[in-house]
């Protein structure tokens, strides 16, 4: 059954092989809903390892083929049109998915391989912008099994504590700590390195944490609102994120000319790296000797959660708009070139 012209077929891809497995199928089923099903044929794609299973009507599921990212159902061979990706980690926010539909020549939602792979480093990706002026915190990098540059007591004499620790290539609900005391720092790199094999240790920034989608295409350009993030957890962990932890408020309480500079910043942020899709970018807010606001720029996440309560479908309902349009705009930018 090939899709018909009027009708494409979609495949939500989600899933993957890290620790954010199951919020990944958290966001496929966001995105489901979402979706326009009377102008796509929509069918979530679920990836572990080799093992790729497409969801059928009525709980069914069948295999992938991975030679061509197709499928038998029950009107035959099922192609796909399309790709939204939502994996939050391994494979897909590191460009090896990325990678395996340029060969297929199927479309994504996401952005490029050298720009997911990017990225997705937290240390090469905050000392890539750094060299554009952009404000990140400083840090130092550890990998497992090799010498290492730094002892405890210098990491903290050059950071300061508290400090963050970061697996440097995984998700950031899992295996980051806020560590307080030198005695906690190697129990802290002993959890992060159990899912990473490199470690990232970064400075804490005190102020306002707040976060900003966007997307872009042939003839719009979409900044939201952004979110003042409020939580009375250590930080912005997986309880905050996931269990309700945390006080979410868009459009955030800050001025509005701070408001447009953090616009400003993510759209710039958009077209340099040459984003696709939609994109979110996490911020602190400090302040500066003399008073000022300074951005600080924690993270860019390009496949940022989409369930009925992630920061995302909050933002596009405080813009006035609707996350089936906004899906919409974002397949058929590169599906009708």
């Amino acid at each position: 059954m090939e899709a018909s012209m009027n009708k494409r077929t979609v495949a939500i891809v989600c899933g993957g092989d890290s620790s954010e497995h199951d919020v990944s199928m958290r966001s496929a089923r966001g995105l489901y809903g979402f979706f326009d099903h009377d102008r796509y044929h929509i069918y979530i794609v679920e990836m572990i390892g080799n093992d790729w299973q497409v969801y059928l009507p009525e709980g069914a599921k069948a295999p992938i083929d991975r030679n061509d990212f197709s499928f038998i159902g029950p009107e035959g061979r099922v192609k796909f049109d399309y790709a939204y990706i939502t994996i939050h980690g391994t494979p897909g926010e590191n460009g090896v998915l990325q990678g395996y539909f340029d060969m297929l020549r199927i479309p994504y939602s996401t952005c490029n391989v050298l720009v997911e792979a990017l990225t997705f480093d937290k240390f090469v990706l905050n000392n890539f912008l750094r060299s554009f002026g952009v404000n990140v915190p400083n840090s130092v990098l550890l990998r497992r099994g090799k010498p290492r540059e730094f002892t405890d007591e210098q990491i903290v004499e050059r950071l300061g504590l508290p400090c963050f620790v970061k697996p440097t290539a995984d998700g950031s609900s899992f295996g980051v700590t806020k560590v307080k005391r030198l005695e906690d720092l190697s129990a802290a790199l002993d959890a992060a390195f159990e899912l990473c094999a490199s470690v990232m240790v970064e400075e804490f920034v005190s102020g306002t944490e707040v976060t900003v989608g966007c997307y872009k295409t042939r003839d719009k350009n979409v900044v939201f609102p952004v979110t003042e993030v409020v939580t009375h957890n250590e930080f912005f962990d997986y309880n905050a994120k996931y269990n309700g932890e945390v006080e979410e408020i868009t459009p955030a309480r800050i001025s509005l000319e701070l408001t447009a500079a953090l616009q400003a910043d993510t759209s710039w942020l958009y077209d340099l790296l040459d984003c696709n899709g939609i994109i979110r970018v996490d911020y602190i807010v400090s302040r500066n000797d003399d008073g000022t606001d300074r951005i600080n720029l924690i993270e860019i996440n390009t496949t940022p959660g989409m369930t009925e309560t992630s920061f995302i479908p909050q933002q596009v309902a405080a813009a006035g708009l609707e996350m089936r349009d906004v899906l919409t705009d974002i397949v058929e930018n590169q599906l009708n070139p």
